[in-house]
């Protein structure tokens, strides 16, 4: 949303899609005084023409064919492309910007979602003396402050904490996050402080006690041929390919990585605080955020192929949960069945063509201009796209003489922070009848425009909510966000499930739940045919299948799974089965199912009914036999497979059964509250 409303002189197009930053932290009162300063400045600076509506697609994509040459044509529409595009805006350049997919769909949608200066990064500066990885953390820690100014909305203020085990860290650990805080300077968040066990304890309860000393807190956050004077390679891991189609003879010097996040329910951690392993069992440094209501763990850091579309692996998933176990205490048991959503995105490290040793790796970003002119951005971090686009944008500058005065986006309030407070959700409320979640889920996703998206919702008919239907139960994402993503050239069910809600990188699951509704919407919108309504679904589906863990999810229950269960275990199991496969047949069906429900007064329609039985029925005979009943049973009793509606339901039936039998012949009743068999989760 950076460059939503830099229109004059600018063309901006891709499958659809605008970048949306998000972060975790939050300004001191000090900075929020030198940030309005900047903002007056910025805005001062900034001498041009805004239009308020969106020019269509069409416009823009006459805008592309049309004009006879820009001064700058940005090749890559993540948050570095997207800086970049509004960086040369403001300098008053003619602007052109494109993206092979979806905006922000490659890297810059599926990192941590923390805006930080890089603790680790400052460690290795220190131990190894090393200048550049200290200005880059400085550097990062500046942007980090820039960008909680110019967007209040998309970011809050988030404590981490680092949980010491043994009395010779605490020290240690408490002078690095010391300098941590005063390379920050005055942009320092907040001073980071020391726990003692009982209060990290009763902050994070999650938290493993044996051993635990105490803990330190800290604070973070190709459609034609387009004529430009200046082509910026904006394009990541594809970063080589562009040079090359420039010039075959250059050397490749991205270094693919791939990080695997993966999200689970949020309460394995608490709703305030995250968590940073700083020396996980093979180096690496893992994260334990709340986010959006659900708790991100990552992530991985192994070499990589390039591709457009990762996948991540079941060995990253199973190492993330291991390092998340050996933090929580033992009480908290860590299912593999839990993860809702998992995903792997490539990070571009890059060697320096400008360096004699073009080997070794550079932890910051690197500009370089080839004989031809092509200027290539790369490297970096996600934190200071804003800087990384200055820097771009200055080097394009001079190396291409165009006519440009210096950069102008530092306390450029991005889209939607204008008119946002942290009260505003209460006038949704108010105004148009929203469900309270629902508001602070538009205010904070979308800032002031999010009344924009109020004037399009639809009436519920009910007599609470108002306004506002929900695309699935669980999540506050509303229909009319769909509508509003679409005037802001969303094309694709994917870009709506994955970016502009982020319903599947949350629970994929849910995002399959809601994808009819939003391909009909799309569809009538758009006016797609029957043809491409079924194309767009499956393309999603695929998505959700491979991209965001949901291949991974179904391998942990095969009809070759190992079932593990003990002989009594088999026996309760059988006897379970029996109670709805009264025949004897070896298989229950949905007639059997709702057999049983109806005689304790449970209704549940046949299509839910069908959905439930064919998580289950892994040879899709349209049937769930006994055996697959027990690989089912085997697969919760690991851990692979969590809130399971089939096994949830039969469990529950039973015991309201059991409850009409002669005592005698009652099994001891699990004194656990049952579950209810609305989908409560899913695991992946």
């Amino acid at each position: 949303m950076a460059i939503r409303k830099a229109v004059k002189g600018t063309a901006v197009i891709a499958s659809g899609g605008l970048v949306a930053f998000y972060g975790l932290t939050k300004l001191t009162e000090y900075r929020k005084k030198q940030a309005r300063l900047s903002r007056v400045e910025a805005v001062e600076q900034v001498n041009m023409a805004f239009q308020d509506e969106l020019p269509s697609r069409q416009a823009q994509l006459m805008a592309l064919r049309n004009t006879q040459e820009f001064d700058v044509l940005v090749v890559g529409g993540g948050a570095t492309g997207s800086g970049c595009a509004l960086d040369a805006v403001t300098r008053n350049l003619k602007t052109a910007l494109v993206e092979r997919d979806d905006f922000s769909s490659g890297t810059s949608s599926r990192s941590t979602k923390l805006i930080h200066g890089g603790v680790r990064y400052l460690q290795k500066a220190i131990v190894k003396l090393d200048y550049e990885q200290y200005m880059m953390v400085k550097e990062a820690l500046h942007e980090r402050s820039n960008l909680l100014n110019i967007a209040p909305h998309l970011t809050a203020l988030l404590p981490i904490m680092l949980p010491i085990y043994k009395w010779w860290q605490l020290p240690y650990y408490w002078a690095g996050i010391k300098i941590y805080d005063l390379v920050a300077g005055a942009q320092c968040l907040k001073s980071s402080y020391i726990l003692t066990k009982t209060k990290a304890l009763e902050l994070f309860p999650m938290l493993k006690k044996d051993k635990l000393v105490g803990a330190i807190v800290y604070y973070d956050g190709q459609e034609f041929d387009v004529r430009a004077k200046c082509v910026i390679n904006a394009t990541g891991p594809f970063t080589d390919a562009l040079r090359k189609m420039d010039d075959q003879k250059n050397p490749n010097i991205c270094q693919p990585s791939a990080g695997v996040h993966i999200v689970i329910p949020g309460y394995y951690s608490p709703d305030n605080m995250g968590l940073l392993d700083p020396a996980t069992s093979d180096g690496r440094v893992i994260f334990f955020l709340p986010w959006e209501k659900m708790t991100i763990a990552g992530t991985t850091d192994t070499p990589t192929e390039i591709t457009p579309h990762p996948i991540p692996m079941e060995e990253d998933i199973n190492f993330i949960l291991t390092e998340v176990r050996n933090y929580l205490s033992p009480d908290v048991e860590v299912r593999r069945g839990d993860v809702l959503a998992a995903w792997s995105g490539i990070r571009p490290l890059v060697t320096n063509p400008n360096s004699k040793d073009t080997q070794s790796i550079c932890r910051n970003h690197i500009v370089h201009i080839s004989d031809s002119g092509l200027v290539t951005i790369a490297g970096g971090k996600w934190t200071t796209y804003r800087s990384m686009a200055e820097d771009t944008l200055d080097a394009a500058v001079k190396a291409h003489n165009l006519s440009a005065g210096p950069s102008k986006t530092v306390g450029l309030m991005l889209e939607g922070a204008k008119d946002w407070t942290p009260t505003m959700y209460i006038r949704l409320v108010q105004d148009y009848g929203l469900e309270v979640e629902v508001a602070q889920h538009l205010a904070s996703s979308y800032g002031g425009r999010a009344y924009e998206v109020a004037k399009m919702a639809h009436v519920t008919g009910k007599r609470w909510p108002i306004v506002g239907k929900r695309l699935v139960s669980e999540f506050p994402y509303i229909e009319s966000e769909v509508q509003y993503a679409i005037k802001e050239y969303a094309c694709t069910a994917i870009d709506v499930i994955a970016r502009r809600t982020r319903l599947g990188f949350l629970n994929v699951q849910a995002a399959e739940e809601a994808l009819p509704r939003i391909v009909d919407i799309m569809g009538k919108q758009l006016t797609w045919s029957e043809q491409r309504k079924r194309e767009e679904l499956s393309a999603a589906k695929q998505f959700l299948y491979y991209e965001m863990g949901y291949k991974a999810r179904s391998e942990q229950l095969t009809d070759t799974s190992e079932i593990t269960l003990t002989p009594a275990e088999v026996g309760r199991y059988m006897k379970r089965f029996h109670k709805f496969d009264k025949e004897n047949k070896g298989f229950i069906t949905t007639v059997d199912v709702q057999r049983v429900l109806e005689s304790i007064n449970v209704y549940i329609d046949a299509h839910t009914l069908h959905e439930i039985l064919n998580e289950v029925d892994l040879n899709k005979n349209g049937q769930v036999e006994f055996n697959e009943f027990l690989q089912l049973m085997s697969a919760v009793k690991k851990g692979q497979v969590s809130a399971n509606r089939l096994a949830i339901l039969m469990k529950t039936a039973e015991q309201s059964l059991d409850q009409t039998e002669p005592l005698e012949q009652r099994e001891p009743v699990d004194q656990r509250k049952p579950v209810s068999v609305d989908r409560s989760g899913g695991g992946v």
